[in-house]
């Protein structure tokens, strides 16, 4: 790519790191410019007017344009490579798994970890407390398709590591940060050490 990539993020959030670890999976140069999200940064007229109308974060910035949405971000630097199929069927499918992501899985998974872990269980409104346990059997639902789905297979769609794989190991690897058990989940756990072990391969921070 001959435009320069910068990635609007707060590194503790997934679907921030999806987009980095793509970029690093692929040896993208990618630049970071670091957000705090707690603090209102992504809210100020500046953010607004400038990276996002929406307020969120993470946003793509590709020379001096901006894409938001991370697997929109994803698609984008991975086009043309082998983390997207070239079968028909299996693009589909790989799609069909990061629907999901964002369906099923983040909005509950992503959520109680935010929860939990950064804004606290004695801070919550009685509305968010009230979605907790919908949210955790929902979550644990996700992660027990995810695991039958793995049962006798490498990856998400195929023989090899796609977007799918990606998007879904972001809040998987950090979903007992929301009180999620992944010992109980073999096939995902070693699903989670076959992605860890990819060649140029980045941790969340």
């Amino acid at each position: 790519m001959d435009e320069a990539l910068t990635l609007h993020e707060d590194p503790r959030s997934g679907n921030c790191y999806k987009i980095r670890l793509t970029a690093a999976l692929l040896g993208l140069p990618l630049e970071c410019k670091k957000y705090d999200i707690m603090k209102g940064e992504t809210r100020t007229p500046e953010f607004l007017a400038q990276v996002n109308a929406n307020g969120r974060i993470p946003v793509l910035q590709v020379g001096d344009r901006f894409l938001p949405e991370s697997n929109a971000a994803c698609w984008y630097l991975a086009e043309d490579s082998a983390l997207i199929p070239g079968d028909r069927w299996d693009r589909a499918d790989m799609l069909r798994w990061m629907f999901f992501e964002q369906y099923n899985h983040e909005p509950n998974i992503a959520t109680l970890r935010f929860w939990l872990r950064f804004v606290g269980e004695a801070h919550l409104s009685e509305q968010q407390r009230a979605q907790i346990i919908a949210k955790r059997i929902a979550g644990e639902d996700a992660l027990a398709l995810m695991d039958r789905h793995l049962e006798g297979r490498e990856w998400f769609v195929g023989d090899s590591v796609t977007l799918a794989d990606i998007v879904l190991f972001a809040y998987t690897h950090v979903a007992e940060e929301g009180a999620f058990r992944l010992d109980d989940r073999a096939n995902v756990m070693a699903w989670i050490k076959r992605i860890r072990a990819l060649p140029g391969f980045v941790t969340m921070e």
